[in-house]
């Protein structure tokens, strides 16, 4: 797929199909675009769960209790420690944004394949850190079901984004 096809088809798909399983040759396509993501002085702060089972993504679900969300046969989990990110010289730490490098990398991976993501991040942490394995400095940023659209579900049609004159100033 083009590149620009790829960014231009990524939206938020809320309808997975539960029977529709992810090949695992595809699934390691994905998370191996997370793996190459740039990060500040390459620390590559991160770690990437793929909760699969239905045990385990039914503990999950509990975190966020959209119903779409519980269709989906894998949720991929961002998680880091800023222990090991870069550190700035005025305190910054440059976890998230490391993280959401990788992440976007991997969402933008799993369009190329045909699957459909959602970028969630309003979930309730206190669940999954009693559902995950975490160590107790470990964070989760962000996580995404991950699966093939039910075939009735039809992409929508893009918003319309402001214009490039709108965002951009050349000085």
């Amino acid at each position: 797929m083009d590149f620009k096809d790829v960014i231009i088809g990524r939206e938020s798909v809320r309808n997975y199909d539960p029977e529709k399983e992810i090949p695992e040759e595809v699934l390691m396509r994905i998370l191996e675009a997370g793996r190459i993501a740039p990060s500040a002085t390459n620390a590559q702060p991160w770690k990437f769960l793929v909760v699969r089972s239905p045990e385990k993504r039914k503990d999950v679900n509990k975190c966020y209790g959209k119903a779409w969300f519980q269709n989906a046969p894998a949720v991929l989990i961002v998680k880091g420690k800023r222990k090991d990110a870069w550190n700035r010289w005025d305190g910054y730490n440059s976890l998230e944004t490391d993280l959401t490098i990788a992440m976007d990398h991997m969402i933008l991976a799993a369009e190329n394949e045909g699957l459909g993501t959602c970028w969630i991040g309003a979930f309730d942490y206190e669940v999954l850190r009693k559902v995950l394995p975490l160590d107790a400095d470990e964070e989760v940023f962000a996580m995404t079901p991950l699966g093939y659209q039910e075939d009735a579900w039809k992409k929508k049609s893009r918003k319309i984004r402001r214009e490039l004159d709108d965002v951009v100033s050349f000085i």
